[in-house]
This record gives C-alpha cells, sequence and structure tokens, in this order.
C-alpha cells in the first residue's frame, strides 16, 4: 500500500497548497471594496432579479466558505462574511452561488446529472474505503478480487461524480463573470479580482478530481494483478 499512502501524501499537499491560495486570495480582494457600495447579499439579489429568477432566497448561513446553492429548497447560503461584506471576493462569491442558480433555472444538463449521482455517490462515498480495503485484504489472502472490484466500482462513481462537478463549477463562474462584467456591477479593476479569486476557487475541485483519479487508477492496478506493495 505504499503507492497509496504516497498518492494520497501527494494530494493531500498540493490540495493544502490550493486552499492556502485560495484563502490568501481571498483575504487580498475583500480588502477591494466595491464602488458601488453593494453587499454580497446585494449582489446575488441582483444577478436573481436580472436573470428572471424570482423564486430563490438569498440566506446567510454560519461559517467561513460555506456558500453554496440548494435546489432543493432554491436558495442561495452565503457565509456569514460574503453575504455582508461589499468587496470584490464577496461579489465573487455570491455571483457565483447564483450561477448555479440560473443554471437550475435554465436546466443546465450537467447539474441535473450531477444532482441524480448523488445520492448514490453519498452511499458509495460513506462505504467505498471499508470495501476496498476489505477488498485487498481478501484478495491478498485468498485471490479473490471480487469484494475489491465492487469497491473499485464505488470509487469509480465518486470519481466520476469528481469530473461532472468541474463543468458544472467553471459554468457557474463564467455566467458569474460575464454577468458582473455585462452589467457593470463591478469595476475593470474589481473584475480582476473576481477572475483571480474564481479561477483559485475552480482550482480547488480540479485537484480533487485529478487526486480522485489518481487513488482509483491505483486501486485499478491492484484490481488487475498490478503491484501490490
Amino acid at each position: 500500500m505504499t503507492g497509496y499512502y504516497l498518492i494520497i501524501g501527494v494530494s493531500m499537499l498540493i490540495s493544502w497548497w490550493v486552499s492556502s491560495r485560495l484563502k490568501s486570495k481571498f483575504e487580498y480582494y475583500s480588502n477591494v471594496h466595491l464602488r458601488n457600495g453593494l453587499s454580497g447579499k446585494e449582489v446575488a439579489e441582483k444577478m436573481l432579479r436580472d436573470n428572471g429568477i424570482n423564486d430563490v432566497q438569498v440566506i446567510s448561513v454560519p461559517g467561513q466558505l460555506t456558500d453554496h446553492y440548494n435546489p432543493t429548497n432554491k436558495t442561495v447560503n452565503l457565509s456569514e462574511a460574503v453575504y455582508m461584506q461589499r468587496n470584490a471576493a464577496a461579489a465573487a462569491v455570491a455571483a457565483h452561488e447564483c450561477g448555479h442558480a440560473v443554471q437550475h433555472a435554465v436546466g443546465y444538463s450537467m447539474l441535473q446529472l450531477r444532482s441524480k449521482l448523488v445520492p448514490v455517490v453519498s452511499i458509495s462515498s460513506n462505504l467505498m474505503q471499508f470495501v476496498i480495503m476489505g477488498g485487498v485484504i481478501l484478495m491478498m489472502a485468498s485471490g479473490n478480487k471480487i469484494v475489491l472490484l465492487i469497491g473499485v466500482i464505488m470509487f469509480a462513481l465518486t470519481t466520476l461524480f469528481a469530473f461532472i462537478t468541474l463543468p458544472v463549477e467553471y459554468d457557474a463562474s463564467n455566467r458569474a463573470m460575464k454577468w458582473l462584467k455585462d452589467t457593470g456591477t463591478v469595476t475593470t479593476e474589481e473584475f480582476v479580482g473576481v477572475k483571480d479569486s474564481l479561477t483559485w476557487a475552480a482550482r480547488t475541485y480540479l485537484v480533487a478530481a485529478i487526486g480522485s483519479l489518481a487513488q482509483l487508477l491505483y486501486f485499478a492496478s491492484l484490481l488487475m494483478g498490478g503491484r501490490r506493495d
């Protein structure tokens, strides 16, 4: 299992670095105050109105970077800082989450696919590590690969979910940036901060997807009779 722990270590290191860069970017652009004086809540409400969406509520939730769109109850959930602050970072996050609301409203196919996979992926993610570890032990003890095969299939579902998430997140950011720029909600200088913030946010999803794929390939190699070190 040395190879597995190496993959995990490298993935965690890269993920930590990207997350650290993201946090530093948001801290920096939190000091770039919007000339129009709009708060994250007001930016979100304006974007929703401009896209003809009147049945989505913008609410505040506790925590940091806890922002998300909930398609079930149609709420744009903004962390307390984003909800109240009036800076480029808050505008970026608020508009991005509204980008998901727009995707929902127009029936964006990748968002619909991701939503359908949520129940299955939730079960798989909770059980797959136990199934895979048990499968590896059983394979080494008796050569039986059935349990490991099941574990790899479960892991493949979570990896697929991670890659489906990428276009969903990138599309939401593109919708956010286009709206912010086209409507003049942010100035040219403020837009630089918005774009940089969303770019680093997207990279966290990219790193997670690549890390998941690397782990999947490792377990698949065990299943196919690769090295078992």
